[in-house]
C-alpha cells in the first residue's frame, strides 16, 4: 500500500475530526495573515504618510494631533496660525518648500483640504499625473482622491456643496447649538465645488480627501480680512536636517505656535498602536496553541482508533518507519491544507475589507502582497504540525502488534 494513499484514506476516514483540525489551522493562519497585512499597511502608511515634510507648524497643542490631522486627515486640528507665517518661511534660507493648508469642511464625511497645487509635485513627484482631468486652478475647482471617486461615483464636471466640520454630523454628536451657525451653513450650501480632476491611487490618506485652492476656507467662512487670515497648518520641506532643527527652534518659540518634527510625532503614534496590537498578538498565540492542540488530539484519536490497523500493517511486513511516516504524514497533510486555505483566506479577507479598513483607519492593505512574515508563518506552522504529530506517531511506533490480538 502506497504511503500517500494510506495517509489520504486515513484522513477521509475521520472526516469530522479532520475538518475541525483543518478549520482550526485555517482560522489561525488567516488571522495571522490579516494582522501582517495591517502591520505592513501601518508601516507603509507611516513611511509614506508625510512625504518630505520633516517639519510641521501649527497651533500649540498635541504634536501627534497636529501630525494626524495634517497628513492623515484624522481628528480635529489643534487650531489656526497666521497666514503671514507662510511668507516668512518661504523667505527662510533653511526652507526648500513650504505649503499652507486649510481644513474644516467635509463632503459626505471626507475632508475638504485647501492647499497649493505644488504640494503634489513636492510630495509625490512629477511622475504622478492626474488619472483624469486637470489640477485645480481657481476658487471652487477641486480634485478628489481615488477612493472618494470610486466610493461616491464622482466624475469630472460633477458639482457638490460642502458641509461645516471635519466629519458629517459632528456638531450634532457634540450637541452644539446651531442657531448661531445657520447663516454660515446656508453660505456653505450656496458655495458650489466642481470636480475638475481625479487623482491616481497614491496609497496614502490623500486618496480619501478632496483638494481645492487654499482660499476656499476664507471664501466659505466669511469674516477673515486679508491682514488676519489664518491657516490650519504649514508643511515644510527643509533643505537639510540641520535646517529642520533651525526651523523648529526658530518658529517653535512663537506665541501660540508649535513646530514639530513630523517623523517623531508619527513614530509616537506608531509606538502607541504597536502596544495596542500586543493584545492581538497574545490572542494569535493562543489560537496557534489551540491549533497545535487540535492536531495533537486528532492524531491521538487516530492512533487509538486504529491500533489494530497499525498492528495488521506491522504483521504484513510494514516497518515501524512506515507507520511513523504515515502518522506524521497525516498530521502534515492536515496542517498543509489548513495553512494553504488560511493564507488564501487571510489575503481574500484583506481584499474584501480593504475599502472599509481604509475608510475607517486610513490603512492601505496591499491584500495580494506576499510578506516576509508569511515565510515565518509557513515554517512555524509546519514545525508545529510536525511536533504535534510526533507524540502520537511515537506511540504507534512502539506498538507491539502481537499484544493487540491477545484476549
Amino acid at each position: 500500500m502506497r504511503l500517500v494513499a494510506l495517509v489520504w484514506r486515513n484522513m477521509l476516514h475521520r472526516k469530522t475530526l479532520s475538518l475541525l483540525t483543518i478549520l482550526s489551522v485555517t482560522i489561525t493562519a488567516a488571522l495571522v495573515v490579516f494582522l501582517l497585512l495591517c502591520s505592513e499597511g501601518l508601516e507603509q502608511g507611516a513611511e509614506k504618510g508625510y512625504g518630505p515634510f520633516e517639519v510641521t507648524i501649527g497651533a500649540k497643542g498635541s504634536a501627534t494631533q497636529l501630525a494626524l490631522n495634517t497628513y492623515y486627515h484624522v481628528g480635529a486640528p489643534t487650531g489656526n496660525v497666521p497666514f503671514t507665517l507662510l511668507s516668512e518661511l518661504q523667505k527662510d534660507e533653511s526652507v526648500d518648500r513650504a505649503y499652507a493648508m486649510t481644513t474644516g469642511d467635509n463632503y459626505n464625511g471626507f475632508p475638504i483640504v485647501g492647499i497649493e497645487p505644488g504640494y503634489f509635485a513636492s510630495r509625490y513627484g512629477t511622475e504622478k499625473q492626474m488619472a483624469e482631468g486637470k489640477m485645480y486652478g481657481k476658487l471652487g475647482e477641486t480634485i478628489v482622491g481615488s477612493h472618494i471617486a470610486s466610493s461616491l461615483g464622482l466624475h469630472i464636471g460633477d458639482k457638490f456643496q460642502g458641509a461645516h466640520g471635519l466629519i458629517k454630523g459632528l456638531e450634532e454628536a457634540e450637541g452644539e447649538d446651531h442657531e448661531g451657525d445657520s447663516a454660515e451653513e446656508e453660505h456653505h450650501h450656496n458655495f458650489t465645488y466642481t470636480v475638475v480632476g481625479i487623482l491616481p491611487p497614491l496609497f496614502t490618506s490623500d486618496d480619501r480627501a478632496v483638494f481645492t485652492t487654499l482660499d476656499y476656507a476664507w471664501a466659505v467662512h466669511e469674516g477673515q480680512d486679508a491682514e488676519h487670515r489664518e491657516v490650519t497648518s504649514i508643511l515644510i520641506k527643509p533643505k537639510t536636517l540641520l535646517g529642520a532643527q533651525s526651523i523648529k527652534t526658530k518658529y517653535g518659540q512663537m506665541n501660540n505656535v508649535q513646530a514639530i518634527y513630523t517623523s517623531k510625532a508619527v513614530a509616537d503614534v506608531v509606538n502607541v498602536i504597536d502596544k495596542g496590537t500586543g493584545a492581538l498578538t497574545v490572542v494569535t498565540i493562543i489560537c496557534i496553541l489551540l491549533a497545535a492542540g487540535t492536531i495533537l488530539l486528532s492524531l491521538v484519536a487516530a492512533v487509538n482508533e486504529r491500533k489494530k490497523d497499525v498492528a495488521l500493517l506491522r504483521l504484513i511486513g510494514k516497518s515501524k518507519g512506515f507507520i511513523w511516516s504515515s502518522l506524521i504524514g497525516e498530521g502534515l497533510l492536515l496542517t498543509v491544507i489548513g495553512l494553504v486555505l488560511g493564507i488564501l483566506a487571510g489575503h481574500l479577507g484583506g481584499y474584501l475589507s480593504r475599502e472599509a479598513v481604509f475608510e475607517y483607519t486610513g490603512l492601505q492593505l496591499q491584500s495580494f502582497q506576499f510578506m516576509q512574515g508569511e515565510w515565518l508563518l509557513i515554517a512555524g506552522t509546519l514545525g508545529i504540525g510536525i511536533l504535534a504529530s510526533a507524540g502520537p506517531a511515537l506511540q504507534a511506533y512502539r506498538v507491539d502488534p502481537l499484544q493487540l490480538f491477545k484476549s
